[in-house]
Formats: structure tokens, sequence, C-alpha cells
């Protein structure tokens, strides 16, 4: 075995693992079919540590209540009422320091309604996983675990630390909590040799923080704690320092401003009253002394807070809750949204729009998962249930399919899915043209399968066709020769399937596939891209008798093609009115997403985002290659970021406000908590939002919604200006206050008030 401080952990193992064959996979980790012994995992821990991601810096509850009493603006008033002490005033002195209890008390406790303590990253990690060591499985806890450890997973477990598989059967794995993308990705154990692809993205690693949707696998594990992608994050997320608020950072700079002229002004009065009134020096420092006293506007405090606290309680009644008093002023200075799609601007339900079969198109209505909607042929509704080629084509896409769909139970009240959601929408369309999938698997129960991969861009599914009397008619695919009472239906990405089929499905017979039929096809599909639509074409064909090896090579040729099936994930209806508002309040709206950018461009085109134009569309790899000067020049015009890593999105963040901007950030993964921390408001989902992302946010939308924040912003501008008004108030109404002690000096007339009765 080899010997354990030789194992590349770092870079070089993290940059070139996912090449290397199985074999040398256990080689270079100093692991084996069997796992570690629990000698070498006990040496492991000792060089590498526990599992564990280090805990946030967090201030205690304790410092977080005495910052709302040691405030610059606070500060201030602790000095004016010192001076009121000793300028004999102490009823004023008591007045002043009180307003200052009252006030931090009930700031603190507004933020700590709002504000509870997580641990979120350290959560994030499952508490336990199964392992392989000494040749048996054992369940350990997952902090324990070391890199050479070998991880089962299976559906519905989380992985806990980054691993390289060797082993998998029909393995997908949501890594939404990374990428911000919830659609679960097909996952595999072979070698990758392709270049150019980010770390997440690469099909044989799976990584800590994330969820298995389907499917079980076996990896090695390279890379644990805060050394994993997951730790990345933390780590970027903790060298993040909080920043002010654009109003904490206009209330210290006028503190400052009113600190100067209260004192100027009393070192004015305190000459004019010892020089002109001839007074003592003990009688005119007291007299200036006041004088200092009532130029501080202890009434600003209480009023900006009683301002914000009023805000956030607007707010929380339009799904905006705030986390921070000052971040209701923020919202209200925004002049940059910087949002995510998937969720936010779209319902992160995929469904299907328009079918293409046999040289017709069909509209399908409804939306998300209720398998409620109807099939429209040229605005004419179709008969229910669907027939002919169209229904073949829903049974085919329904049986090449690893999804359920889940309906409404007394625990949940919306219709839900397991798996990948863009089969689900294939069996919810199914539902709705009258295609029961669970009865057409009896009539075809499947065999086995070819699952999809990134080469083949198809998966295939097996199916037996049992011939029993009286499923002739019931079985939509009897007219066709099956002579070994076997069919295989695939489904793919329309080109390569349609490379693979030599006929086409149309009025109950297979015709041969033309070159003029081909190019329809490529059209049609062509029209559906161009409309944002995700797009997958469907075949099938009888497999001839005596076929034993039921390969890709064997089984997916000679197809006969049946149709396209197009489909998205469709924009909120309240986002593009939203969108809108924010261009009339000068708000700019930049979409940054993990998703494709042909599908990121036409949300944006939807709802308003980018108008007849042609944006700019910067990818990761792309952004990586530009200095910030040309990142600079690219953020003045119509831009999407597509594919983008957190570092890519803190780094845009960052060069907006250094620009000036005031901005917001919207996220719901542990990949947007960096970003959402550098932002000067950040704003995580509540309802789809990692805890991570939650922790790191200003304000979390109760409903998810884009158009929530464009009503919390409303509420910060009228925030803003009525504070504005408060302030142009108790600043005009010290000058009245003052002049008659300016006339008693000069013209020696009796004072009207006191200083303490003002």
């Amino acid at each position: 075995m080899k010997d354990i401080s030789e194992i590349p952990y770092e870079t070089d193992l993290r940059n070139s693992i996912h090449a290397l064959p199985v074999a040398e996979v256990y080689r270079v980790l100093a692991s084996g079919l069997n796992g570690l012994s629990r000698d070498e995992v006990a040496a492991r821990r000792k060089i590498f540590g526990y599992n564990a991601i280090r805990d946030v810096r967090r201030k205690s509850l304790f410092i977080k209540f005495l910052g709302n009493f040691t405030h610059v603006m606070a500060i201030l008033l602790w000095v004016g009422g010192i001076f009121a002490f000793v300028a004999r005033l102490p009823q004023l002195g008591w007045a002043i320091w009180a307003v200052i209890v009252i006030n931090g008390v009930f700031s603190f406790w507004q933020e700590f309604k709002a504000e509870k303590a997580m641990e979120a990253l350290r959560r994030l990690l499952p508490v336990s996983v199964t392992v392989l060591r000494e040749g048996g499985q054992q369940k350990i806890p997952a902090e324990e675990l070391v890199p050479g450890d070998v991880i089962l997973v299976v559906e519905g477990d989380h992985i806990s630390a980054d691993g390289r598989l060797v082993q998998e059967s029909e393995l997908r794995v949501d890594q939404s909590a990374l990428s911000g993308e919830s659609h679960p990705l097909r996952k595999t154990a072979e070698t990758v040799q392709q270049t150019g692809m980010a770390c997440s993205e690469l099909p044989n690693l799976v990584f800590a923080g994330t969820s298995v949707a389907s499917g079980n696998g076996r990896a090695v594990v390279f890379a644990t704690g805060m050394e994993t992608e997951f730790g990345k994050i933390a780590r970027l997320t903790l060298s993040i320092e909080e920043e002010l608020s654009p109003l904490q950072k206009e209330i210290n700079r006028m503190t400052r401003v009113v600190t100067a002229l209260a004192v100027g002004i009393g070192v004015v009065f305190f000459i004019l009253s010892v020089i002109v009134l001839q007074r003592p020096l003990s009688s005119g420092f007291l007299f200036a002394l006041g004088m200092v006293v009532a130029f501080v506007p202890e009434g600003l405090l209480p009023t900006v807070t009683l301002a914000l606290a009023m805000g956030v309680q607007r707010m929380a009644k339009r799904n905006a809750l705030i986390k921070k008093l000052s971040s209701v002023e923020t919202l209200g200075s925004c002049t940059v949204i910087c949002t995510d799609k998937t969720g936010t601007l779209t319902q992160n339900e995929m469904t299907v729009r328009d079918i293409w079969v046999a040289g017709r198109r069909f509209s399908v209505s409804g939306s998300g998962y209720a398998p409620v909607g109807r099939f429209a042929e040229k605005n004419k509704v179709v008969e229910h249930p669907v027939t002919g080629e169209l229904r073949q084509l829903l049974i085919a896409s329904s049986l090449c399919n690893d999804s359920r769909i889940i309906p409404p139970d007394e625990t949940v009240s919306s219709w839900t899915v397991l798996g990948d959601p863009t089969e689900a929408a294939l069996k919810v369309t199914a539902l709705k043209g009258g295609v029961d999938p669970e009865q057409e698997s009896e009539k075809l129960p499947r065999l086995r399968d070819i699952p999809f991969d990134s080469r083949r861009k198809r998966m295939s599914t097996i199916h037996e066709y049992r011939g029993i009397p009286g499923w002739e008619g019931a079985c939509d695919f009897s007219g066709a020769n099956l002579e070994s009472g076997m069919i295989v239906f695939v489904k793919g990405a329309p080109k390569e399937i349609l490379t693979l089929s030599t006929s086409i499905r149309i009025a109950g017979e297979d015709r041969p596939l033309t070159d003029e039929i081909c190019a329809e096809v490529i059209r049609a599909n062509d029209e559906y891209a161009g409309g944002g639509l995700r797009v997958l074409a469907v075949a099938w064909r009888p497999l001839s008798p005596g076929l034993g090896d039921y390969t890709a090579e064997n089984v997916e040729h000679d197809l006969v093609f049946l149709g396209l099936i197009a489909m998205l994930d469709p924009p909120r209806e309240e986002v593009a009115e939203a969108v809108e508002r924010c261009r009339r309040a000068g708000i700019r709206v930049v979409m940054i997403t993990g998703d494709y950018g042909l599908t990121a461009e036409s949300i944006a085109r939807r709802i308003g985002i980018v108008g007849s134009g042609q944006p700019r569309l910067i990818s990761g790899p792309e952004l990586d290659a530009m200095d910030d000067a040309a990142l600079r020049t690219a953020l003045e015009g119509e831009i999407i970021f597509a594919r983008v890593a957190p570092e890519h999105k803190l780094r845009v963040v960052s060069l907006l406000q250094e620009a000036g901007n005031v901005v917001a950030v919207t996220g719901d993964g542990v990949n947007d908590a960096p970003a959402l921390k550098k932002a000067d408001i950040g704003v995580a989902m509540g309802l789809s939002g990692a805890d991570v992302a939650k922790e790191s946010a200003d304000m979390v939308l109760a409903d998810d919604n884009f158009a929530s924040i464009v009503n919390a912003i409303e509420e910060g501008r009228g925030v803003y200006a009525n504070i504005k008004k408060f302030v142009a108030y108790i600043f005009t109404s010290n000058m009245p206050e003052a002049w008659p002690f300016i006339l008693q000096i000069m013209l020696n007339v009796p004072l009207a008030l006191t200083v303490m009765q003002i």
C-alpha cells in the first residue's frame, strides 16, 4: 500500500482525477476495492483532519446587542448626555440617554426576531454515510470520512465529500446547492478526457452538499472538509467582511458634520456670552454647553429606527422578510439587481409547450406538474384522449423515463416530482393526453435500459410485448412487426435521434425518412430552440428475434422517428411587469445564471430584461479570460452571464459596486452565498433557498418571487423619502430654537424657553 503522505491531495489531483481509469483512481488514493483499514483511517485523519466545515464567523448576540449602543450617532448622544450633566441639566441628560437605550433595545429586538443564529454550512453536510471499510459496509458519522474512503450512495442520500465515481447504475445527482440549477445530472464512472469543463460539470465526480436524485453508485473520496468544492465556497464566504449600508454610511457622515457644527456653535456662544454679555467664564461655559446639547439631534435616531421598523412590517406583508433594519433603506437606494433565473424569474417547473409529430404541430396548455391541460392543433382543441402518432409519441416518452409524479396528499398541497424535471414534464404531458404511464408500463414492461450519457446524448429502454390475447387493440404498437416480442424506445437530442432513424411514423405506417422530411424536422427543431425551448426527439423500433446483447450499438439504429417535444421552464407571470417597473424606476436588471446562454437569453427577452438588440452573452470561461477593464466596459451594455461559478458572480458584483452602484443580488444555493454576502442587499429564496444562502442574505423572499423584490424596493424608497423629510424637519427646527438665545445675547431679550424646555 502506498505511503499516505504521498497522496496528491491538492490541486493536481483535483484537476486530473476525472481523466484516470478506475484502477488508477484506487492506486493514486492508496485505496482498494475493500476500502480502507482502521489503521489507515486513523493515519489519514491525523494528516487531513475531520470532514467538517469550519464555523461561520458570527458575532455573538451580546456583541450585536452592544452594537446598537456604540455606533457613531449613539456615541454622539452619549457625549451629549454627559455634557448635559456637566451643564447642570440632569433631566436632559437622563432623557437623552433614555432615547439611546430605548432605541437600542428596540433595534436589537427587531433584528433578533428576523435573524436566528444558524450553523447552515455545518448542517448541510449529512449526519451519517455508508462507507466500505475492511471489506464490509459500515455506517459512520460523515465527519469521520478521509481521502481514500469508498462511499456508497443510493437514491435519497446526501453526499458527504467530493469523490470520483468508480461504479454507478442510473445515477443522477441534484447539484442545485452548488450550481443553482435544479436539473439532476446524469453521472458516470467512465473516464472523462474532455477539457475546458468546470469541475462541477464533470460527470464522473460527486460533491459534498449535493444529493442523489435516483440510482446508486460507489465513489472514492478525494477531498474532505474545507478542501471540497463546498468548503471552497464556505472559505470564500468567510473571507468577505460585512460592509456598512448606505444609510449607515450617510448617518455616520452626517454625525461628524453635526458634531463639528454643534461644537463650533458652542464655542461661538461661549465667546459671545463672555464678551458681549460680560458673563463669568463658568456661567458662559455652562450656557455654551447647553447650546451644544440643544443642537444634538436626539430625535433623529428613534425617528429613523421607527421609520425602518414600520417599513419592515409593511415588507413582511408583501413576502419580503428583512433581517436588518438598515437593509430597508439600502433597498430604496438600489440601482442594480443581479438575479439568477431558475425559480426566481421562472417557475422552476419544466412544462411541455409544443409537439411536432408526423408533420403536424400541437400546442399544449397548462403549467407546472399538475396534469391539467389540453392539446390543440391550429387553435382547435384535440379530442381527448389523443390517438394515432401523437398517442404513440406520448407513450414512448413516458415509458423511456425514470421520473415519478406524486399527487397532492394531506402533507403536500400540490403535484410534485421525483427525478429529472424534464422527464417528469413528459409524464405530465402524457397524462394530459389521456395516456396513463402506469397502465402502459403493464402492457409494455421494461426489461432493461441504456442510460443517458453526454457522449450518446440519448437514453433507451427495452420493453417486452407479451402478445397476450386482448392486448392487440389496447397496445398502440400492436400494428408493428413485433416478431421478437421486444421493442425499444429512444429519446434524446433531436439531431442525434434523426441521424439514427431511417423511417418515420405517419398515418399508422412507417415511411422512409426522406431529405425533405429531415429538413422539415430540423426546421421545426430550430424554431423551437430559437424560442428558448428545450427540445427532445423520440423514436422507437421493434427488435430482431434472437438479439442477445442489448447494447447501444445493437439497438440504437434503424429507428422509427416519432416526433419532437419542446418544453420550457416558464417565466412567472408577474415578472415581466416587475422588470418594467424596475426600468421605469431607473433600476437595471442583470441576469447571472448557471444555465445555458441561449436559454437564459430567451427568458430575458420574454420578461423584458433585454430589448430588441443583441445582448452580450458571457460564459464562465470567457469571464476568466477577461480583465477588469474589459468586464467594466461590458457591464455598461446589455449583458447576460451564463454557466458561471460563485467566484464569477462575486467578481461581477464587486465591479458593479466599484462603479458606484448599490447592488442587490438574489440567490438560493450554497454557490450564491459569497455574492449574497458581498452585495449591498443580499436576497435569498425562502422556499427553495439553502440555509447558508438565507444566513448570508439581508432579506429573504417568502414566495421566491422576483416581483416581491420590486415591491420591497418600492417600500424602501418610501422609507428613504420619509427619512429625508424627518431629517430636514429635525435640522430646520433647530434654527428657530436657537434664535431666542441669539437675540438674548445680541439684544439682551429674556428667554421665552429654557434649554431644558426646548
